[in-house]
């Protein structure tokens, strides 16, 4: 069993998908390179926008996933959709490096 890889990441961007009623496209920085990263955030914000230049967390050694013809580079952390919450983002007290690791 592979341990679940979580890192710190800047959204630099977030863009619309073409027809996606739930996915937007994140650009993130993890201080060396950056990542397409693929998330169901826009029933949960009312602009999913917002969210750009922030920090939050994301598992990075998932296997790129194929939706609405892109392709997701990792998975956003959030809290509280499984729990019929409006969900939030997990994001560091203070101000990290991109790329510093959980745990």
């Amino acid at each position: 069993m592979k341990k679940i890889d979580v890192r710190v990441g800047t959204i630099e961007r977030v863009e619309e998908i073409k027809d996606a009623d739930e996915l937007v496209r994140l650009i993130v920085s993890f201080g060396d390179h950056e990542r397409t990263i693929l998330a169901g955030i826009k029933k949960e914000c009312e602009d999913p926008g917002e969210i750009q230049g922030k920090q939050a967390l994301f598992v990075v050694n998932l296997a790129p996933r194929k939706m609405m013809g892109e392709i997701s580079e990792g998975m956003l952390f959030d809290i509280g959709y499984a729990d019929g919450v409006k969900p939030v983002l997990v994001v560091p007290e203070d101000p990290v490096p991109d790329g510093t690791r959980v745990g």
